[in-house]
């Protein structure tokens, strides 16, 4: 079967400095990443790990420095910003972003807010037509009655979440990217918005790409899980392997931070040291060399690559164990 999307060799760099300072920041270098029809995938990692550039990068907020990009098996990657507003393709992929309060226009009142792309990307000028779909999107997020009708400033962070969810819904997306959505909520806030979220999925059948640094929440709607660090992916699996046998040592430190209250024992050890830059890093050097408990002399001098360690389980460490040898009976 096709893929929903398909990226390879995706790359973001970004100059800084000037004159005898220039650098290149690498902010995604390299990421390969496949969502299937219906799928959900998690991408997790500490912030400014590249989390949110690759998810603009997928989304076609952002153009790559390098590297292609394909969905439902048409390049959109090497298509300009500007032609992509205007293709099919824009109204089959919709971003939810993080701060719900930031992302809304603070003039619109919500039915305008949700109406905006139905009239933009899928062109509707049938006002009953338009109110209609609105209506629609509204009533799935559960946002009814005189809501539609306030400002964003009268409207509560969980309702607001919701409004910056039906808009991306409205124009009926194949792929909906949501980058860190409910981390400006309350937590109760969140609980509520996380299952309106694994409903909608159900409901619709979109692709999401969920984008969190909250291992519990990908661990309840992601099937699949994607590990970043500093630009790259180091670990890629099924959600119920990567948690049960995590192969990469940066992400048992992800796990072993959850809290959890039925662990025995002495409190896990805590990664040392800060991340490495990711200004002109060195190719040939692992990048989590530096504050890795498993590091030897092969670290510094060959960059790992990312190999089988299971069943659709991928890791980049010298020291993780290679998937199994089938031999034939």
């Amino acid at each position: 079967m096709t893929p929903l999307l398909e990226a390879r060799g995706l790359v973001r760099h970004f100059p800084v400095g000037s004159g005898r300072r220039r650098g290149v920041l690498h902010a995604v270098d390299g990421v390969d990443l496949v969502i299937g029809r219906g799928e959900s995938v998690g991408l997790v990692g500490e912030s400014g790990c590249g989390k949110s550039t690759l998810a603009r990068l997928l989304g076609r907020l952002i153009e790559p420095t390098a590297g292609a990009l394909r969905f439902c098996g048409a390049d959109i990657g090497g298509v300009s910003l500007r032609r992509f507003v205007r293709s099919p393709e824009r109204v089959r992929i919709q971003m939810v972003f993080q701060d719900p309060t930031e992302s809304l226009n603070p003039h619109f009142r919500v039915f305008d807010a949700v109406a905006d792309p139905a009239r933009r990307l899928l062109g509707l000028r049938d006002a009953r037509e338009i109110e209609a779909r609105v209506r629609r999107a509204l009533e799935r997020v559960g946002l009814t009655g005189d809501l539609v009708a306030r400002y964003p400033h009268q409207l509560s962070g969980g309702q607001k979440a919701r409004v910056g969810i039906a808009r991306a819904i409205v124009v009926e997306p194949e792929l909906l990217i949501l980058d860190e959505p409910t981390s400006a909520l309350d937590v109760s806030v969140q609980a509520v918005i996380l299952r309106l979220l694994a409903d909608l999925r159900d409901r619709l059948g979109m692709s999401y790409l969920f984008v969190s640094h909250d291992l519990e929440v990908v661990r309840l709607l992601c099937e699949r899980v994607v590990v970043m660090y500093l630009g790259k992916v180091i670990e890629t699996g099924p959600t119920a392997a990567l948690f049960a046998k995590p192969r990469h040592p940066y992400t048992r430190s992800l796990l072993a931070a959850v809290p959890d209250p039925t662990r025995r024992g002495p409190p896990p050890a805590r990664l040392r040291g800060s991340p490495a830059s990711p200004i002109d890093p060195d190719p040939n050097r692992c990048r989590f060399e530096n504050r890795c408990p498993l590091a030897a002399p092969i670290c510094a001098t060959r960059a790992p690559e990312l190999a089988a360690v299971g069943a659709e389980h991928l890791a980049a460490c010298h020291f993780a164990e290679p998937a199994p040898v089938q031999r034939e009976t």
